[in-house]
């Protein structure tokens, strides 16, 4: 398999089974929260200072859209909006304690089922793996980096 193009074609398969996987465990999640949700709380997680804007920047949509998602959000007690005390014509956005916890349940739910799976590989298949990744995230770079976090990059 020495052409790119049957790598890209192996990994593609490999990483439809990775989100098997990990959609698996969102779906055990409960209460369920659909994904362009889970994936705002996720990109307000990680960033302390975010604003309406900003997470439509984020989402790649427009202010108005973002703005409906934080509606629902915000009426299941998952997400509140602030005044900025830097600028108080901004909105700042805010988990709350439940949203918190859903995320840090989520994160366990996939590390497990993560686990299950790779207790299935041999110690040196997980050690390749492990490289294998770090050298596709080195060469993926900062420019592809701008998904979540992921430990949930993507949610």
């Amino acid at each position: 398999m020495d052409r790119v193009t049957d790598v890209a074609a192996a990994m593609e398969s490999t990483v439809e089974s990775l989100l098997g996987v990990l959609e698996s465990a969102r779906l055990a999640q409960s209460p369920a929260v659909p994904p362009a949700q889970l994936r705002v709380l996720t990109i307000i997680s990680r960033g302390p200072h975010t604003n309406m804007s900003r997470l439509a920047e984020a989402l790649d949509v427009v202010p108005s859209s973002a703005s409906r998602l934080c509606d629902r959000l915000e009426a299941t007690g998952l997400l509140r909006r602030v005044p900025d005390p830097r600028d108080r014509r901004e909105v700042r956005l805010l988990l709350t304690p439940t949203a918190q916890r859903l995320l840090e349940d989520l994160r366990e739910r996939r590390r497990s089922a993560l686990a299950e799976v790779l207790e299935r590989m041999s110690p040196a298949s997980r050690q390749e793996l492990v490289r294998a990744m770090a050298a596709f995230d080195a060469a993926a770079g900062p420019a592809t980096a701008t998904g979540d976090e992921d430990g949930l990059r993507s949610a």
